[in-house]
């Protein structure tokens, strides 16, 4: 997780928030772990880490439970999508992230023509 010499000898009390979180994440991903629950996991990481992050969990053979602000990192990261709706539903697919928000937008696309048609 990207310490390097004196960094991966320091006390966790001296770390900067952004080097306790790759600690953290550095900790639980080598526990032996089979499932890790994570909430938004790039927040206090630079573009580096995340990556090392990214990279990390992709490999990790266990199941990974997230919320995320990060595109990118869901996209390539996550291959279920569930998402809790409004009403107190629940979405479920085994899709990209990208594939979901494609065939959501497809479906709000279908939902207006034909509230659009019904108007007529």
């Amino acid at each position: 997780m990207l310490f390097a010499g004196e960094d991966g000898v320091k006390h966790v009390r001296v770390l900067s928030g952004g080097e306790k979180v790759r600690c953290l994440l550095s900790k639980m991903m080598i526990s032996g772990s089979n499932v890790l629950l994570l909430d938004q996991p790039t927040n206090h990481l630079d573009m580096e880490s995340i990556t090392a992050l990214n990279n990390g969990l992709i490999k990790f053979p266990g199941v990974l439970l997230f919320t995320c602000h990060d595109h990118q990192f869901v996209q390539t990261t996550a291959n279920r999508i569930m998402e809790f709706t409004p009403d107190g539903g629940l979405i479920d697919k085994i899709t990209t992230y990208d594939e979901y928000l494609a065939a959501d937008e497809a479906a709000r696309k279908r939902s207006v023509y034909h509230l659009t048609e019904d108007d007529n």
